[in-house]
């Protein structure tokens, strides 16, 4: 019995050291939405994304400037809620890592394309429901937007959503932006597997 009494006012010892540290920043529970934003809303490149999240799926665009290899991710929380309502939940995370590629000849096939270590930037986009940052040019349509290059993977590039970032998602405008079609982590399971 004195080990529960322990363990109790341990974790109720903790949460009330979080929420007065929260409190003393000046930030607010409603305002943590997201640990890859601030509470101005600069949006933050997500440390270690490719081990600490889910693969949703990847495109492969053959040439132009945005050749190689798009890989996005997103939370396993974020993949679940999206296949039970069909939709991003707010703080929704999504990351599109850009590779280049290389090609080569293998028993599988001859000029087989494949990823590379180079990163050519990254786009970040966090689902915001609220319309938390209604002043910040890099917050509407229901997201965050951010652009990172590898040579400054600390500073979002972008300047304003709607002339960096939007065109390249009016087509994905009726699915909340996002083109989904080559994500089947989003889709439900059949026969036990995605």
């Amino acid at each position: 019995m004195r080990n529960l009494f322990v363990k109790s006012g341990f974790i109720v010892g903790f949460m009330l050291v979080c929420a007065i540290t929260m409190l003393a920043r000046g930030v607010t529970p409603a305002e943590v939405f997201s640990a890859h934003v601030s509470a101005t809303g600069a949006i933050y490149l997500p440390k270690d994304f490719r081990t600490t999240m889910v693969h949703l799926g990847s495109w492969f665009v053959p040439q132009g400037e945005a050749s190689g290899f798009h890989d996005v991710y997103t939370e396993a929380s974020t993949a679940e809620a999206y296949r039970k309502t069909g939709q991003f939940p707010d703080g929704a995370t999504l990351v599109k890592e850009l590779r280049g590629e290389k090609t080569g000849n293998y028993t599988t096939g001859a000029n087989v394309a494949y990823a590379v270590d180079t990163v050519k930037q990254w786009f970040v986009m966090i689902k915001d429901t609220q319309n938390r940052f209604p002043e910040n040019p890099l917050w509407g349509e229901g997201w965050g937007w951010a652009l990172f290059k590898p040579g400054e993977p600390l500073k979002n590039v972008a300047t304003n959503y709607r002339v960096d970032c939007l065109g390249c998602h009016i087509p994905a405008k009726a699915n909340d932006w996002v083109y989904i079609e080559a994500y089947p982590t989003l889709k439900p399971r059949v026969g036990g597997h995605r």
